[in-house]
């Protein structure tokens, strides 16, 4: 909050210029409510120079103690098994570059029951350690008992960066955790590095059009979510165990409050599991109509892959939510991405420059998507796939 000296005369310069109504006069003084983000732009307004930011780097917290990085491991469920979701196997491949470039252990962390099942798996990945809370009552994803045991080990054992996946339980968990610690939380990220001690957290800014790196030089944990499909998979220790460290953590008395009655999992057919198809062929709005994606997926099912769309295919109803591919959407990493009359926007880009080899179709020889894909045709989409399908049913 804004440092309000004895010497303010109460003027209202300030209250006039506060952009976020966080100043008023009270008793012929200036006073800041909660509402203050510290931007100064009152400070340059005193004619008393009676306003002042609190002093920088007066009072750092030591962070030395602070070592290791963690990857939280998400258990999926589909009713019948469970098993590691693959997105952990990615984010501990990544930890392993960003803990050698430290000098710090790489930990795997898994809540569940059973999760002894999943050790020798995690290990793989460059995994030096494995913390676990395996008990019963852990069986089941609850927000508040595993907000409740991650926080406990964090506050036990002082990492340096923590990661989570951005699925619905990362994104639930990881906020919860990072408000209770008082560190910050980088969501989404597409880029992780290490520059002078510090976790470099690359992501879209702005509706996408710029990527912004952020990182939390005073605060430890650094915390980030990254999205599945970003990091590829690396197995560098096949072989090794990692050392593994079980705690008992009960679980808390609030975590009563919730509880499941019945889980009702709806089938997935194997054509929308986009973000783990081996050839994905999307279509936008140069697609112009719904036979337009029909010629899709014939083309799709002949290279047995799944029918993805831009966000402006979406939008005009040719594809449902779910299929949308790009930063508000689904990340791909497919071993093939076809762009159909997709122009290449940055919001889309994010969501499939990690595929291996990426093959754009479109009328425009000055459309951005040339700039990412590794073979381009200017050209009708439809008029090329049409000719493209001869050829493959030949």
């Amino acid at each position: 909050m804004i440092q309000i000296a004895a010497n303010c005369v109460g003027c209202g310069k300030c209250v006039a210029t506060c952009p976020f109504g966080a100043l008023s006069i009270v008793n012929r003084k200036a006073v800041a409510s909660a509402a203050c983000t510290m931007c100064g732009a009152c400070v340059s307004v005193c004619p008393m120079k009676a306003l002042s930011l609190p002093a920088t780097g007066a009072a750092k917290k030591d962070l030395s103690a602070y070592k290791g990085v963690w990857a939280f491991i998400e258990i999926a469920d589909d009713g019948r098994s469970q098993k590691v979701r693959p997105v952990g196997f990615e984010l501990l491949s990544k930890g392993r570059e960003l803990a050698d470039q430290l000098g710090e252990e790489l930990c795997a962390v898994v809540i569940g029951d059973n999760v002894q099942n999943y050790y020798a798996e995690l290990s793989q990945y460059g995994t030096d350690k494995i913390y676990a809370v395996n008990a019963p009552e852990y069986h089941n994803y609850n927000t508040l008992a595993y907000a409740n045991a991650l926080i406990t080990l964090i506050r036990k054992y002082n990492p340096s960066v923590v990661l989570f996946p951005s699925t619905y339980i990362g994104r639930d968990l990881s906020p919860r955790i990072s408000s209770e610690l008082f560190v910050g939380l980088t969501a989404d990220c597409t880029g992780l590095s290490i520059k002078e001690g510090n976790l470099i957290q690359t992501r879209p800014a702005f509706g996408g059009n710029i990527m912004a790196d952020i990182k939390c030089p005073d605060y430890r944990p650094q915390m980030a979510t990254v999205r599945p499909n970003v990091f590829k998979k690396v197995v560098t220790t096949a072989g090794r165990m990692a050392a593994v460290v079980e705690e008992r953590i009960a679980l808390p008395v609030e975590a009563g409050k919730v509880r499941i009655i019945q889980t009702q999992m709806d089938p997935v057919v194997q054509d929308q599991k986009l973000d783990e198809a081996p050839v994905v062929v999307s279509g936008g709005r140069g697609m112009k109509d719904k036979e337009g994606f029909e010629l899709l997926e014939t083309f799709a099912k002949t290279l047995g892959g799944a029918v993805g769309a831009s966000r402006a295919a979406v939008d005009m109803g040719f594809k449902p939510k779910e299929k949308q591919v790009g930063q508000s959407g689904v990340t791909v990493a497919s071993k093939l991405y076809i762009a159909c009359g997709i122009s290449g926007a940055v919001q889309h880009v994010v969501g499939m420059e990690h595929s291996d080899v990426i093959i754009g179709i479109n009328k425009d020889a000055n459309a951005p998507i040339f700039n990412v894909c590794k073979y381009g045709i200017v050209g009708d989409a439809k008029q090329v796939l049409s000719k493209a399908l001869e050829q493959l049913k030949k």
